[in-house]
């Protein structure tokens, strides 16, 4: 098979009866043609962007597009909790125990209530409270892999129009449902020697398929990365895509090994196809 077809036809995405196209992460210095993204300083969900691309469109961010702060942590333009409205101390209360608790939090949410929807302000007030304290919140954060990318744009292409003459993708991306999702773990673990090559970690939708898969890229062994965890980004799949979704994301080297191994695997089996047969 060459390069091109490699890239062109995913097996992986046939064997396991993907409902939606595997993504393609690329990071680039030239916007695609055409490419959906988010005005500038805009709010708007990156999961947005990789379910346009499972759907068939090309999406883009940059660094004045990333839609929200998190957003552009996930993506690889460096730490902007910073420039979260009143600081980093306000999103650690934000995520958490609100910005109603203490006085500069009080008086940054009556300066920035003009500009968010209603939900969003009382999310600014009264916490997300996925987290237990903004200490917590801190800790979260220092864990946090943040990258600052060499590009200008994090593009989302399906990944049947990557030319891999021309692009390299960083990450690849699946949207699965939970007998997909389980089949995608086997597989990352098929032929690997241990069984702990695919990993979990608490972080928003975004980082689940930016900076964790990159940190992953760069190891001896990448690991894939499963996401959605975060119910907010759940609420905007849902709309996107539909239910029951997880993401799978793949470092590129990763996604080479496992589509070498589905020929003559558990995915040509009996158990697996008559899982197969209930999509």
């Amino acid at each position: 098979m060459s390069v091109k077809a490699f890239f062109m036809k995913s097996k992986i995405s046939k064997a396991v009866a993907l409902k939606h196209q595997p993504v393609a992460l690329i990071w680039s210095d030239q916007k695609p043609d055409g490419a959906v993204q988010f005005k500038e300083r805009k709010w708007g969900c990156i999961m947005w962007l990789a379910a346009s691309a499972a759907r068939g469109k090309v999406a883009v961010c940059d660094r004045q597009t990333f839609g929200c702060f998190g957003g552009g942590i996930g993506m690889g333009f460096g730490d902007q909790y910073k420039n979260f409205p009143g600081g980093e101390e306000c999103f650690c209360h934000f995520l958490s125990s609100g910005n109603d608790q203490w006085e500069q939090g009080r008086q940054t949410a009556a300066q920035v209530k003009p500009f968010l929807t209603a939900e969003a302000h009382d999310n600014f007030v009264h916490g997300e409270r996925y987290m237990k304290s903004p200490e917590q919140v801190k800790k979260f954060i220092e864990c946090l892999p943040i990258t600052d990318i060499p590009t200008t744009y994090v593009a989302f292409k399906p990944l049947s129009e990557v030319d891999p003459a021309q692009e390299k993708p960083q990450v690849v991306i699946f949207f699965a449902d939970p007998d997909q999702l389980s089949a995608l773990v086997v597989l990352a673990n098929y032929d690997r020697g241990d069984n702990q090559n695919v990993i979990m970690p608490y972080a928003a939708g975004c980082q689940t398929i930016g900076i964790y898969p990159y940190q992953e890229a760069r190891a001896e062994t990448p690991r894939a990365v499963v996401g959605l965890t975060d119910l907010s980004a759940r609420v905007y799949i849902r709309k996107q895509l539909g239910d029951n979704l997880m993401s799978f994301a793949a470092p590129l080297s990763l996604f080479k090994e496992m589509e070498a191994n589905v020929s003559g695997s558990f995915l040509e089996r009996p158990t697996w196809q008559s899982l197969v047969k209930t999509k």
